[in-house]
């Protein structure tokens, strides 16, 4: 199933100049970590995470209720 999500999210995202970083399915949540030469800020995010919903609405991965969390990678950096 994470595969295919993936695969079915990747080029749209793509598109936006956004990548899939990590995808997990557990305990009813799905996370999705985006990644991007850009700076990913909430707008960015937005935009994805509606991307994304309407996609995972459209093909039906998941049978059962879940979250679905998209955030951005943590960068490295100094604090």
């Amino acid at each position: 199933m994470i595969d295919k999500i993936k695969t079915k999210i990747e080029k749209p995202l793509e598109k936006i100049n956004i990548t899939v970083d990590t995808i997990n399915y557990e305990k009813g949540s799905l996370n999705i970590i985006l990644d991007s030469e850009e700076i990913l800020n909430i707008d960015k995010i937005v935009e994805a995470t509606n991307i994304i919903n309407k996609i995972l609405d459209k093909e039906d991965f998941i049978k059962e209720k879940y979250i679905l969390d998209v955030s951005s990678k943590e960068k490295g950096g100094s604090k």
